[in-house]
Parts: structure tokens; C-alpha cells; sequence
């Protein structure tokens, strides 16, 4: 069985090459191997391929810069998107796409569920509800796990930042008022390589609901930005010795605006399959220890 998996570079497809692999041949391919902006290339690659599993893992992240380079933004987060599911409803092939809390407002502090009115702020968030919305049109056997404030050991996230920062300054300026769930890369790769061995499972029952749509998938619990800060230095040595300012938003304007509620309700994919990611707090510890 292939299986072939997009943004194979970033931090959460590097973990997803690992974690796939034991579910059959992993063809990744990252964008200098199939260019997300170029819809033929798209098409060649998935028919070349002919994967039963297409799970697309890459995206435009930039956040601020994304408010300047809009179009690039939705041909990777919208129009790409589209493409693969289009191909993978002419393969009859299940399609696996990662979304974000950015397609929420933010408004309120109750957690959010998955068929809450969106609202993206920015955008990112924008470009993602977007790529959302062309998959379903198209593609029937889908999964698209929205997920929060993504970090690893490798690419560019918070908690490589600050362990950088922490090493410079004296003093870090963190805003404290945005509300989420810090989620480690690798849990994401492993809770979804868990539900994909749940759907090829031959004792899978051919009379169970089929269970295609969209799920939240974090880590459980939830912090701020500052807080998350504070728990990456907490098992310090003394080699991250910043004092650690909460600030507002306000006080840190960007040009992308981000969502004050960023937490996600992780019921459903708890009541689906089984599924629900440890604390915020353990997966960060198991994350530095590795």
C-alpha cells in the first residue's frame, strides 16, 4: 500500500515519516518534489504514486508575512488542497489535511467544537477554513484534524525560539492573554498514524458510521504563550535564566491578528476513534527529554 505524504520537511511530516511507516510504503515528497503552487505538478505526482492514503501535512505558516502574500497563501492552503482531493476521490483514496484554531475568532473562553461558527481573524486563518471547504466540496473520504500552536525538535516554532532567546536576553517580553493548547509534532503524527492502522483494519466493521469529517486534535489542557514560556524554562539547569515578562496583546502588535480563545474541543475525536493526546505539560517534557 502507498501512502504518499506532502510537506515531508516540516516538522509535523518529518515526525509523519517516521510514524506512517509501518502502514505501508511512505512516498514523501517535499516542494521541491511536488510544488504546491503548480496544479499540474500536484496532479503528475498523485497519479504517478497512485496512493491508497494521501496525507497532506504541508502549508504557508507565515502567519504576518501571509497578510502581504495572500495569493501565495491560498494556491498552497486552498487551491492545493483542492487539487489533492480531487485526485483522491478519482483514486478512491482517503485524504488526511491538517487545519488550525486560526479558522476560529477567539471570542469568548469556552473550548471550541468542531461545528462552531468559524470566523478567521487573518489571513492564515483565512486561507486554511478555505482549504477546508474545497477538500469537503470534492473529496468524500477525508479526515481534516485541526490542531493549535504546533511545535518539535526541528523547523521553526515556539519552543525552539524561546530556548534561543533564553540563551540572548536577559529579559523576553511573552504575551500572556491568548488561550490555547501547545501541541507536540510527534503526538500529532502518532494519533494520526493510530486512527489510519483503526481504518485499515480488517476487524473494522463494514456496518460502523463512516467516520470522514473534521476533528479538533491537541494536546489536552491549555495555557498562554507566557505560560508555555515558563514551563519551557521550568526544567532549566540554569542555562535559560531570562525573567519572563506577561504582556498584552496590545502591548505586542503583529500584523496578522491571532485569536484570543484558541482552545479546541478534543471530544469528538475522543468518542470516534479513542483518541485523546496527554497533557500539554507531559508531552512538552517528553519533547525536550528526546
Amino acid at each position: 500500500m502507498n501512502i504518499l505524504l506532502t510537506g515531508s520537511g516540516g516538522q509535523v511530516g518529518w515526525e509523519l515519516h517516521r510514524t506512517l511507516a509501518c502502514l505501508g510504503e511512505v512516498v514523501a515528497v517535499d516542494s521541491a518534489q511536488m510544488d504546491l503552487t503548480d496544479a499540474d505538478a500536484i496532479r503528475r505526482v498523485v497519479r504517478e504514486v497512485a496512493p491508497r492514503i494521501i496525507v497532506n501535512s504541508a502549508a504557508y505558516t507565515a502567519v504576518d508575512k501571509a497578510e502581504s502574500a495572500s495569493d501565495r497563501a491560498y494556491v498552497i492552503n486552498s487551491t492545493a488542497p483542492g487539487i489533492l482531493g480531487d485526485e483522491a476521490e478519482k483514486l478512491g483514496a482517503l485524504l488526511v489535511h491538517y487545519s488550525t484554531d486560526y479558522v476560529f475568532d477567539g471570542s469568548g473562553d469556552a473550548s471550541w467544537r468542531e461545528d462552531a461558527a468559524t470566523g478567521p481573524l487573518n489571513v492564515y486563518g483565512a486561507s486554511k477554513l478555505a482549504g477546508e471547504l474545497a477538500i469537503q466540496a470534492v473529496c468524500r473520504r477525508h479526515l481534516i484534524f485541526r490542531t493549535s500552536w504546533v511545535y518539535g525538535a526541528r523547523g521553526a516554532n515556539f519552543l525552539l525560539t524561546m530556548r534561543r532567546l533564553m540563551r540572548e536576553r536577559p529579559e523576553l517580553r511573552i504575551v500572556a492573554d491568548q488561550i490555547g493548547a501547545p501541541t507536540w509534532s510527534r503526538m500529532l503524527a502518532e494519533a494520526t498514524a493510530l486512527i489510519l492502522a483503526q481504518q485499515l483494519s480488517p476487524d473494522r466493521g463494514a456496518d460502523r458510521p463512516e467516520p470522514w469529517g473534521v476533528y479538533h486534535m491537541t494536546n489536552g489542557g491549555e495555557t498562554s504563550w507566557h505560560g508555555f514560556a515558563q514551563a519551557i524554562q521550568a526544567p532549566d539547569d540554569g542555562e535559560f535564566q531570562s525573567r519572563l515578562l506577561p504582556i498584552s496583546s496590545e502591548e505586542y502588535p503583529t500584523l496578522a491578528k491571532r485569536p484570543l480563545n484558541s482552545r479546541l474541543n478534543n471530544d469528538k475525536l475522543e468518542r470516534v476513534f479513542g483518541v485523546r493526546l496527554p497533557d500539554w505539560r507531559t508531552a512538552l517534557t517528553l519533547c525536550i527529554r528526546s
